[in-house]
Protein backbone atom coordinates (compact mmCIF):
# COMPACT_ATOMS: atom_id res chain seq x y z
CA UNK A 1 0.00 0.00 0.00
CA UNK A 2 1.32 3.45 -0.88
CA UNK A 3 1.80 5.96 1.92
CA UNK A 4 -0.34 8.91 0.75
CA UNK A 5 -2.25 11.70 2.46
CA UNK A 6 -5.84 12.00 1.20
CA UNK A 7 -7.70 15.31 0.95
CA UNK A 8 -11.39 15.18 -0.03
CA UNK A 9 -12.78 18.00 -2.21
CA UNK A 10 -16.29 19.35 -2.72
CA UNK A 11 -17.57 20.59 -6.06
CA UNK A 12 -15.69 20.08 -9.33
CA UNK A 13 -12.91 17.51 -9.59
CA UNK A 14 -9.71 18.13 -7.65
CA UNK A 15 -7.68 19.22 -10.69
CA UNK A 16 -10.02 22.18 -11.17
CA UNK A 17 -9.16 23.14 -7.60
CA UNK A 18 -5.36 22.71 -7.80
CA UNK A 19 -4.56 26.37 -7.15
CA UNK A 20 -6.10 25.99 -3.71
CA UNK A 21 -3.23 23.58 -2.94
CA UNK A 22 -0.33 25.34 -4.72
CA UNK A 23 0.35 28.90 -5.82
CA UNK A 24 0.35 29.73 -9.51
CA UNK A 25 3.78 31.35 -9.11
CA UNK A 26 5.29 28.16 -7.66
CA UNK A 27 3.72 26.01 -10.40
CA UNK A 28 5.04 28.23 -13.21
CA UNK A 29 8.50 28.63 -11.64
CA UNK A 30 8.82 24.88 -11.08
CA UNK A 31 7.61 24.11 -14.61
CA UNK A 32 10.21 26.43 -16.18
CA UNK A 33 13.11 25.02 -14.15
CA UNK A 34 12.01 21.42 -14.66
CA UNK A 35 11.95 21.98 -18.43
CA UNK A 36 15.47 23.46 -18.30
CA UNK A 37 16.68 20.45 -16.30
CA UNK A 38 14.96 17.96 -18.63
CA UNK A 39 17.02 19.14 -21.61
CA UNK A 40 20.23 20.09 -19.79
CA UNK A 41 23.19 17.85 -20.72
CA UNK A 42 25.17 18.69 -17.55
CA UNK A 43 24.46 16.39 -14.59
CA UNK A 44 25.91 18.83 -12.00
CA UNK A 45 23.70 21.65 -13.35
CA UNK A 46 20.61 19.40 -13.29
CA UNK A 47 21.31 18.38 -9.70
CA UNK A 48 21.86 22.02 -8.71
CA UNK A 49 18.44 22.93 -10.12
CA UNK A 50 16.78 19.99 -8.37
CA UNK A 51 18.45 20.75 -5.02
CA UNK A 52 18.61 24.55 -4.90
CA UNK A 53 15.59 25.66 -6.95
CA UNK A 54 13.10 22.81 -6.53
CA UNK A 55 14.06 21.72 -2.99
CA UNK A 56 14.57 18.04 -3.79
CA UNK A 57 16.98 15.98 -1.70
CA UNK A 58 19.39 14.51 -4.25
CA UNK A 59 22.43 12.47 -3.21
CA UNK A 60 25.97 12.70 -4.53
CA UNK A 61 26.61 11.34 -8.03
CA UNK A 62 22.93 10.71 -8.70
CA UNK A 63 22.23 10.97 -12.43
CA UNK A 64 19.02 12.08 -14.10
CA UNK A 65 18.86 11.06 -17.75
CA UNK A 66 17.46 13.26 -20.49
CA UNK A 67 13.72 14.10 -20.28
CA UNK A 68 13.09 12.98 -16.68
CA UNK A 69 9.89 14.65 -15.46
CA UNK A 70 9.75 15.35 -11.73
CA UNK A 71 6.57 16.47 -10.02
CA UNK A 72 5.75 20.07 -10.96
CA UNK A 73 3.68 20.91 -7.88
CA UNK A 74 5.56 19.20 -5.02
CA UNK A 75 9.12 18.28 -6.12
CA UNK A 76 10.37 18.96 -2.57
CA UNK A 77 8.70 15.67 -1.57
CA UNK A 78 11.27 13.68 -3.61
CA UNK A 79 14.35 12.19 -1.92
CA UNK A 80 17.01 10.23 -3.83
CA UNK A 81 20.13 8.69 -2.32
CA UNK A 82 23.70 8.63 -3.60
CA UNK A 83 24.85 7.14 -6.90
CA UNK A 84 21.40 6.32 -8.30
CA UNK A 85 20.26 6.60 -11.92
CA UNK A 86 16.85 7.82 -13.03
CA UNK A 87 16.34 6.61 -16.61
CA UNK A 88 15.32 8.46 -19.76
CA UNK A 89 11.81 9.93 -19.84
CA UNK A 90 10.86 8.65 -16.39
CA UNK A 91 8.17 10.42 -14.34
CA UNK A 92 8.21 10.95 -10.57
CA UNK A 93 4.80 12.00 -9.22
CA UNK A 94 4.16 13.13 -5.65
CA UNK A 95 0.55 14.18 -6.26
CA UNK A 96 -2.63 12.72 -7.72
CA UNK A 97 -5.67 14.89 -8.47
CA UNK A 98 -8.75 12.68 -8.69
CA UNK A 99 -12.48 13.31 -8.99
CA UNK A 100 -13.41 13.56 -5.31
CA UNK A 101 -9.99 13.91 -3.66
CA UNK A 102 -6.36 14.68 -4.17
CA UNK A 103 -3.47 12.70 -2.72
CA UNK A 104 0.06 13.66 -1.77
CA UNK A 105 2.90 11.30 -0.97
CA UNK A 106 6.67 11.38 -0.67
CA UNK A 107 8.89 9.46 -3.06
CA UNK A 108 11.98 7.96 -1.42
CA UNK A 109 14.57 6.34 -3.66
CA UNK A 110 17.59 4.80 -1.96
CA UNK A 111 21.26 4.76 -2.89
CA UNK A 112 22.63 2.70 -5.77
CA UNK A 113 19.17 2.38 -7.36
CA UNK A 114 18.75 1.88 -11.11
CA UNK A 115 15.48 3.17 -12.58
CA UNK A 116 15.07 2.17 -16.25
CA UNK A 117 13.73 4.32 -19.06
CA UNK A 118 10.05 5.34 -19.19
CA UNK A 119 9.31 4.35 -15.59
CA UNK A 120 6.44 6.04 -13.72
CA UNK A 121 6.80 6.29 -9.95
CA UNK A 122 3.56 7.09 -8.12
CA UNK A 123 3.19 9.08 -4.88
CA UNK A 124 3.96 7.47 -1.54
CA UNK A 125 6.46 4.91 -2.82
CA UNK A 126 9.80 3.91 -1.28
CA UNK A 127 12.42 2.15 -3.40
CA UNK A 128 15.13 0.52 -1.28
CA UNK A 129 18.91 0.73 -1.69
CA UNK A 130 20.34 -1.25 -4.60
CA UNK A 131 16.97 -1.98 -6.23
CA UNK A 132 16.55 -2.21 -10.00
CA UNK A 133 13.32 -1.14 -11.74
CA UNK A 134 12.95 -2.39 -15.32
CA UNK A 135 12.18 0.01 -18.17
CA UNK A 136 8.52 0.83 -18.76
CA UNK A 137 7.38 -0.11 -15.26
CA UNK A 138 4.75 1.59 -13.12
CA UNK A 139 5.92 1.65 -9.50
CA UNK A 140 2.70 1.62 -7.48
CA UNK A 141 4.04 -0.03 -4.32
CA UNK A 142 7.21 -0.10 -2.24
CA UNK A 143 10.26 -1.93 -3.61
CA UNK A 144 12.51 -3.82 -1.18
CA UNK A 145 16.25 -3.11 -1.02
CA UNK A 146 18.13 -5.12 -3.64
CA UNK A 147 14.95 -6.25 -5.42
CA UNK A 148 14.63 -6.48 -9.19
CA UNK A 149 11.16 -5.50 -10.30
CA UNK A 150 9.32 -4.62 -13.47
CA UNK A 151 6.07 -4.46 -15.35
CA UNK A 152 2.58 -3.11 -14.94
CA UNK A 153 1.41 -4.31 -12.52
CA UNK A 154 4.80 -4.27 -10.80
CA UNK A 155 6.18 -7.67 -9.85
CA UNK A 156 9.47 -9.21 -8.79
CA UNK A 157 11.60 -10.45 -11.68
Amino acid sequence: MRNVERYPVEGPNALWQMYRTISRFKAVRNFVFIQIARYCPSLPVKNWIYRRVLGMKVGRHTAFALMVMVDVFFPERITIGDNSIIGYNSTLLTHEYLIKEYRLGDIRIGSGVMIGANVTILPGVTIGDGAVVAAGSVVHKDVAPGARVGGNPLREL
